[in-house]
């Protein structure tokens, strides 16, 4: 009989153990009720793209509801391998579909989220949650390109800005504008279709809490 070497044994180890801890975190994503934990007064989160760093600030008593959600979805790997889905120069930049459809689902109209008030302008780069109307706030978001003041009397909330890698949000692919976008075929096939529909899109490496 052949014996593994103890690094192999090792390395098969480590593989299984990963595999149990994707499985764990996919699992926590399909389960939006157990992601409701209370957002710092203030925060940083850290997103690592195809085009490169930007770091987001959320204030969380600019609008508490959208705080504590994104920091949820940062938190538990929501946004990772997400694509930046509708790009339009001079407007904005969105994102926040997963790309596993079995995730996406999990997080419907039933958790919608109540809206904040608008307290903070539109501005140049700041972020805010995107919406199909009043009270509809759940994973998408999207940073600004330019001060679209129009916005805050529709009641789209700011609740953070990107304070340093806004030249990366600038650089971002957006030969496409909103054709990933259009029949919601992304939300309902993932990244399965996205890559080869858009293979050009910048995507979200990780996006992860600072401390």
């Amino acid at each position: 009989m052949r014996l593994r070497s103890v690094s192999a044994i090792a390395v098969g180890l480590l593989l299984a153990a990963t595999a149990a801890s994707a499985q764990a975190d996919k699992a926590k994503l399909t389960n939006p009720s157990a992601l409701k934990e209370q957002a710092p007064a203030v925060y940083k989160a850290l997103f690592d793209t195809s085009a490169g760093q930007f770091v987001v600030e959320v204030h969380r008593d600019w609008a508490p509801k959208g705080a504590d959600r994104f920091y949820n979805l940062v938190k538990n790997g929501f946004y990772d391998d997400g694509r930046f889905f509708r790009v339009i120069p001079n407007f904005m930049v969105q994102f926040g579909i997963n790309g596993d459809p079995a995730i996406q689902r999990a997080w419907g109209s039933a958790t919608n989220l109540t809206d904040d008030p608008v307290k903070q302008s539109n501005a140049r780069g700041l972020i805010t949650f995107a919406t199909a109307g009043p009270n509809t706030r759940t994973t998408q978001v999207f940073i600004n390109y330019k001060d679209n003041a129009p916005l805050d009397k529709q009641g789209f909330a700011p609740f953070g800005r990107v304070i340093s890698g806004m030249d990366v949000v600038d650089k971002l692919v957006s030969e496409y504008r909103e054709q990933p976008n259009a029949g919601n075929a992304y939300l309902m096939k993932g990244n399965a279709y996205i890559t080869k529909s858009f293979p050009k899109l910048d995507y979200i490496k990780t996006a992860t809490i600072q401390p």
